[in-house]
């Protein structure tokens, strides 16, 4: 049985200064310690929302980056496409000048010889026709 006498306030007295002792000794020092884990423990958190932010931002960077190439891409592919159009047009119409001018050269030559043919046919066939009438009328005309 417990008994009720002066050791009991003395083991109470012992429990207080125990407690003063471990509070300075032992949980000051503990509880400071969590108190960094938790501060480390939250800035590393907070450092590793930092970095997925930046990356986010810099997957935004890229790939807006990535579309303005893609477009100018493309600008660029149908300002291409007009600039080969135009020059085929220009060459285009360049062979057709070209062939115009030598079908038209063509037919003038053509028609430059067809016209000495007809002036020899015709001295001939004046010639054909006089010997044709002086052998029908027998004598030279």
């Amino acid at each position: 049985m417990i008994s009720l006498d002066w050791t009991l306030f003395l083991q109470f007295g012992n429990f207080i200064i125990l407690l003063v002792i471990l509070h300075f000794l032992l949980y000051r020092p503990l509880l400071r310690i969590m108190e960094e884990r938790r501060q480390a423990t939250e800035g590393g958190h907070e450092r590793a929302r930092e970095l997925e932010d930046e990356i986010q931002s810099r997957i935004k960077a890229y790939r807006d980056k990535l579309h303005e190439a893609k477009t100018r891409a493309s600008e660029e592919r149908a300002a291409m496409r007009t600039a080969a159009a135009e020059e085929e047009r220009r060459i285009l119409a360049e062979a057709q000048q070209k062939s115009s001018a030598q079908i038209q050269s063509v037919r003038d030559q053509v028609a430059k010889q067809a016209e000495e043919a007809r002036k020899g046919l015709r001295s001939e066939a004046q010639d054909l026709a006089r010997q044709v009438a002086s052998k029908v009328l027998g004598r030279s005309l």
